[in-house]
Formats: C-alpha cells, sequence, structure tokens
C-alpha cells in the first residue's frame, strides 16, 4: 500500500509533467493499461497509454502556462482525492472553445488510483466546465 506522502509525490510529478506540456512525462506516470476519463470529454475514457497520448497532445496544444494549485488532498488504500485549481492561457480552442489567448482558472477534481508499483491506474478528472465557459464567451 502506498502512502500519502508517495501518492502526492506521484501526482505532483504527474502535474509537473503537465504544466511543461510533456506528453512523455505524463504518459510516464500511467500504467501501461491506465484508464484515463475526462468525464464528458466527447470520446470517453481512453485505455492505456497510446490513447492517452491523443488527449494530451490536444489539451497541451490548447492550454498553455499551466499551473495546478492543490487545495485539498483526501486519502485511502492506494487512492486519493485531489480538489485543485487549474491555472494558465486559452490560446488554441480547449473544450471546443475559442481561446484567443485568454487567462483561465478552473476548479479540478481528480480521483486517482494508484497501482501496487506506484503507477496511476485509473484517472478520473471533474472540471469545472461552467467556469471555463464563463471565461471564454463566444461572440
Amino acid at each position: 500500500m502506498l502512502t500519502p506522502a508517495e501518492m502526492d509525490r506521484k501526482l505532483d510529478e504527474h502535474f509537473g509533467f503537465e504544466a511543461r506540456d510533456d506528453v512523455e512525462g505524463v504518459l510516464a506516470t500511467l500504467a501501461c493499461d491506465a484508464v484515463h476519463d475526462v468525464v464528458g470529454w466527447p470520446s470517453g475514457p481512453s485505455y492505456g497509454r497510446a490513447e492517452a497520448r491523443v488527449f494530451y497532445e490536444r489539451l497541451f496544444a490548447d492550454l498553455s502556462e499551466s499551473r495546478v494549485d492543490s487545495l485539498r488532498r483526501l486519502y485511502g488504500e492506494n487512492f486519493l482525492v485531489d480538489e485543485s485549481l487549474w491555472h494558465g492561457r486559452a490560446h488554441g480552442r480547449p473544450f471546443g472553445l475559442e481561446g484567443r489567448d485568454r487567462p483561465l482558472e478552473f476548479r479540478l477534481l481528480h480521483v486517482i488510483e494508484f497501482t501496487n508499483t506506484g503507477e496511476i491506474g485509473h484517472e478520473n478528472v471533474w472540471i469545472d466546465f461552467a467556469a471555463i465557459m464563463r471565461q471564454l464567451p463566444q461572440e
């Protein structure tokens, strides 16, 4: 069983790779057969690193200068729940909305399950789409 400190290190590493738009680094934190599920994403969950790559390449093309501030974490046996605030810029078409290089900030909720080897085996992400829509109004 992983300790809370070990889970924190792995998730912070994952967020660090995301902040640097490092697709390979992000994928290395996932188990080979990981389930990556951004709830509401049009194509649904991805299965395995190759499918998760498609999501991250699209995400990094649409958002930049990202930073995630964890607000609160809850821990269980090989899982954690992380409530965070994402900050950055929307320069592409994030979530189908014109970014126009505007600043963006929204809440995230991650539910992360870890494998016994410490990799992320299942990642569920809930995004505050209402906040995104308020900040990226379409004209």
